[in-house]
């Protein structure tokens, strides 16, 4: 097993013991964000498999929220802005990995749609992607260029529906 492998693998753990109730939403952030700083300070400059695109995917999801949780530590503080402009950043590239992710996979086996979330920031702009075949990997962004993509492909229904993973998504952390 490679290192990619055993981290998608410990991540998996992690996912495992947060649906058990072992771990609260921000101790499985936390250790997800450890998790992937132990196995590479950096993201993959060159993505050239699904895999790498994935965990480029986690490391600015995982650097994301880190920002998120410090931005909420520091709000109304003069410097708070700096995370702010952090969670952008990580977002952005966050929503580049996906691309790359689609594009590799030749949006093959692909599904996509909105879905119902309690954040009235999130409504109509959360979408779900569920990547198929040996993949089984659920992304979520906001990104009209990566929404657009997707209906140019064929890959996005319409309407609003429940995430697969609903218990996660509308819970704080």
């Amino acid at each position: 097993m490679n290192a990619l492998q055993k981290y998608f693998s410990y991540r998996q753990a992690l996912i495992d013991q947060y649906m058990k109730g072992d771990l609260t939403k921000k101790e499985y952030l936390n250790r997800n964000l450890d998790a992937v700083l132990a196995l590479k300070d950096e993201p993959f400059k060159r993505v050239d498999t699904v895999e790498k695109g994935l965990f480029n995917y986690q490391f600015f999801n995982a650097m994301a929220k880190d920002a998120c949780m410090e931005a909420r530590k520091y709000a109304g503080k003069e410097f708070c802005y700096i995370y702010n402009e952090q969670i952008d950043y990580y977002y952005d590239r966050k929503d580049g990995a996906t691309m790359r992710i689609l594009e590799l996979l030749d949006f093959r086996g692909v599904q996509s749609y909105f879905i119902k979330v309690k954040s009235r920031d999130l409504k109509n702009k959360l979408f779900e992607i569920i990547l198929g075949d040996e993949n089984n990997m659920i992304l979520h962004s906001t990104s009209e260029a990566v929404l657009n993509r997707l209906r140019e492909e064929n890959c996005f229904s319409e309407g609003v529906r429940k995430s697969v993973i609903d218990g996660y998504i509308n819970h704080k952390y």
